[in-house]
């Protein structure tokens, strides 16, 4: 798939209804995505498919996520600046 179609696949998932989630995923994909590797776009593309409550609650803290290579891209997508 052509990479601008995906992309704007992509930004149309991130779009989450919940302003913070919407600001935290439009970053990563703003910054990293161009120049992630595979692995850590399968990973980026699992998060994306996790419930907004659940992603809500381990992006803000409130709760740890079972899965460890979603945790720490949760904390590098946290870590980006505003």
């Amino acid at each position: 798939m052509d990479e601008a179609i995906l992309l704007k696949k992509l930004r149309w998932r991130c779009r989450r209804g919940m302003r913070e989630l919407d600001q935290l995923f439009e970053r990563y994909l703003d910054r990293q995505w161009g120049t992630a590797l595979t692995d850590e776009r399968e990973v980026f593309l699992r998060l994306l498919d996790c419930e907004d409550d659940k992603l809500w609650r381990w992006f803000m803290g409130y709760e740890v996520c079972p899965d460890a290579e979603l945790t720490d891209l949760i904390a590098r997508i946290r870590a980006l600046p505003a």
